[in-house]
């Protein structure tokens, strides 16, 4: 199956070729420029799903992503959502979304990967299957020039046997992006991903340089019924050794611009502490404020504590 995939892929890659080394061209040219004596300290991306209820009612145009970010939110790089191109994904699809990323001088950052199976199910062939079903993924990643895909670490059973079935889908998963020069970066994504505890054991029973984490400053709640929820900046302590990414989340906004909900001054002085220095995503999911004006204060906000954009 992966070999008929990657055969399939080949004009994808092809096509992509030029417009992601004309990207990556003016990538390095672009961070060449940047500085941290100036303070600021990382790159700001903006995550699709934060125009999700735009795409979703066709307002806006999922292939002009990139061309969406960058005029209309003065960001230059990106996070794609799969759900947006399952129905269409072909290799004519992969190469528009190149195009115009790469004639908006847009870096494509990740793709979110959902709705593709548990790669920590405990029925083997289910687990395999999912991991089959992330390929098509890590090529379109390749083909746009990513450096990653985000998945998730959903299982079923006891806190020790899910490490182990979460690890085992991980790890083997891992390899295969290794083949393509990307990473898997995972998410706490609810259930015991939100567990930083357990997420940082997965990652070290994985043990693979492919595989991370992707650090989501909201997405703590471990059992929506019951209302369970992980402490978000122990949490984010835990598993900010081995992100890959950080997924900046926001609902509401105080007066002074700060997120409602969640002390950002301490999330992000974790992040710093950690060494990192990558991406940080902005990933606006409230209902008090329009899409728009919800990316946006979420960018003056990371601006305001180290970013560029």
């Amino acid at each position: 199956m992966m070999e008929s995939r990657r055969n399939f892929m080949k004009g994808a890659l092809g096509l992509a070729a030029a417009s992601f080394l004309t990207r990556s061209g003016f990538s390095d040219e672009k961070k060449q420029k940047k500085s941290d004596l100036d303070g600021k300290w990382f790159d700001i991306s903006l995550a699709q799903w934060s125009i999700n209820k735009a795409f979703w009612s066709g307002e806006k145009d999922k292939m002009r992503f990139a061309e969406i970010a960058n005029n209309e939110f003065g960001i230059n790089a990106i996070e794609y959502v799969n759900q947006f191109y399952m129905k269409d994904y072909s290799a004519k699809m992969i190469d528009e979304l190149a195009r115009v990323s790469s004639g908006e001088g847009v870096d494509n950052v990740l793709i979110m990967c959902d709705r593709e199976g548990r790669l920590g199910d405990p029925d083997d062939a289910k687990r395999t299957q999912a991991i089959e079903n992330h390929l098509r993924w890590l090529e379109m990643a390749a083909a746009l020039g990513c450096g990653a895909i985000r998945v998730n670490a959903a299982s079923e059973g006891q806190f020790d046997v899910q490490l182990k079935l979460a690890a085992d889908g991980l790890r083997r998963l891992s390899e295969i992006a290794d083949t393509y020069g990307l990473n898997v970066i995972v998410e706490n994504h609810g259930g015991l991903s939100s567990n930083g505890a357990w997420l940082a054991a997965v990652m070290r029973l994985v043990d693979h340089p492919r595989c991370g984490t992707l650090p989501d400053f909201g997405n703590f709640k471990i059992n929506r019924e019951t209302g369970e929820e992980y402490d978000r900046y122990l949490g984010t302590e835990q598993i900010m050794p081995f992100a890959k990414g950080v997924s900046a989340k926001t609902h509401a906004f105080n007066p002074e611009g700060f997120e409602r909900d969640m002390d950002y001054l301490r999330l992000m002085d974790i992040v710093k502490r950690s060494g990192y220095r990558g991406y940080i995503g902005i990933e606006w999911e409230g209902k008090s404020l329009d899409e728009p004006t919800g990316i946006l204060m979420t960018k003056k906000l990371l601006q305001k504590l180290g970013g560029r954009a």
